[in-house]
């Protein structure tokens, strides 16, 4: 395969300008994770400690592969908006017992666990991609529901999370539920629609409405355990498949679920080892003008990208404003996309449409490199059909 030399120039002042502006976003980026990893804050991180229970990303630490690799995704999510970073919620993909998964699970010092519209959003995305990449989701559960305030903006499209949990089981994608505390409401079918409900005893709360809720509608006087208590849950109603003593107990259980579903991920493997690009990646910084309006030269980019530097290109001479081609990643064949100037035009498209077809074609995997404002306009290119070859 081809090889890419775009070495650049590490000392220029072009590039040092470039490397500094970039670095200031990436600090920018790390103290905004840095908010959702403090979750509630201190005191409440204090006393869910102080109650005995692990952090929601211990227990994904205790709960993936050891010495194993988590890619969190949506770390920022609510950023800015007035909500805790984060959201409150955390998902990502992990190795359980050699098998990817994407695994989920609530901040409980964040609101007591409850889902507000940037929490949903965000699980609804964990869903997502769990379905499309047919990867085991693994929810580790501790929410006290709606964020009630808020829960007008939540109440329909959270009706999405039920329905997805109803395709994954359709299609074949395991869905497992570690129950550590609350589970209630609307939460309460989360266990409830999974193919594996796991709850701690004298810790898990699954119940549709707790004692006060059920004493002011009925008269009844009844107690957590009784209304929804993991042991009540394991030995009478049956919504519990797994009783555990304790945490760790349940992630070892959840473990052992994702061992006995002998499951093997969807798709095309990779190809060949894994290789390091001939130029350095971390040089990518100084790559990115820092003035966002000035193009970039999107083959550096990918000579510091792809394994080996190799990249075959897809009708290099047609569409030039687009690059298309072929390359590793990890091993991995994938198709590329890549904005080579700031604007589309019919034949970039028309490139695009073909070449993406093909990798539809033979279940490549595409990964596109951005950088566009979007269409090219004007009175020429609406004449030349641009809309019909954008479409």
């Amino acid at each position: 395969m081809p090889v890419l030399n775009n070495a650049v120039d590490s000392s220029s002042p072009t590039f040092k300008e470039n490397e500094s502006a970039a670095r200031e976003q990436v600090a920018r980026l790390e103290s905004a994770l840095g908010e959702a990893i403090e979750g509630g804050g201190e005191r409440y991180r204090k006393r869910h400690h102080e109650r005995g229970k692990l952090m929601v990303r211990e227990r994904i630490e205790l709960l993936i592969d050891r010495d194993s690799a988590y890619l969190e995704l949506g770390g920022v999510v609510a950023h800015g908006t007035g909500f805790e970073t984060g959201g409150g919620y955390v998902f990502g993909i992990g190795l359980v017992e050699g098998v990817e998964c994407i695994v989920a699970g609530n901040d409980p010092t964040v609101r007591g666990g409850s889902f507000n519209e940037f929490t949903l959003g965000k699980s609804l995305r964990a869903q997502d991609v769990a379905l499309e990449n047919r990867l085991p989701l693994i929810n580790l559960v501790e929410s006290g529901g709606a964020d009630l305030p808020n829960q007008h903006k939540i109440f329909v499209p959270g009706g999405k999370w039920f329905r997805n949990l109803t395709q994954m089981s359709k299609a074949g994608v395991p869905t497992i539920s570690l129950v550590f505390g609350n589970s209630t409401a609307g939460g309460a079918y989360v266990p409830g629609m999974s193919d594996y409900a796991v709850m701690v005893q004298d810790r898990a709360k699954v119940f549709l409405a707790g004692p006060p809720l059920v004493k002011m509608a009925t008269g009844e006087e009844s107690t957590d355990e009784e209304l929804g208590g993991a042991v009540m849950h394991s030995r009478v109603s049956g919504l519990s498949d797994y009783l555990a003593i304790d945490e760790y107990d349940c992630l070892r259980i959840g473990r052992q679920i994702v061992e006995h579903l002998d499951y093997r991920k969807f798709g095309p493997g990779p190809i060949q080892d894994s290789r390091d690009p001939l130029f350095d990646p971390n040089n990518i910084l100084g790559l990115i003008p820092a003035n966002v309006k000035q193009p970039m030269d999107m083959y550096a980019v990918l000579a510091h990208t792809v394994d080996g530097s190799e990249f075959d290109e897809y009708k290099a001479e047609y569409g030039t404003s687009l690059i298309c081609g072929w390359a590793t990643i990890h091993g991995y064949r994938v198709g590329i996309v890549a904005n080579q100037r700031g604007v589309i035009f019919s034949d970039e498209a028309k490139k695009a449409t073909e070449f993406i077809s093909l990798c539809n074609r033979y279940d490549q995997p595409l990964v596109f490199f951005h950088n566009v404002t979007g269409y090219m306009v004007g009175k020429d290119y609406e004449q030349g059909g641009i809309i019909k070859d954008g479409a």
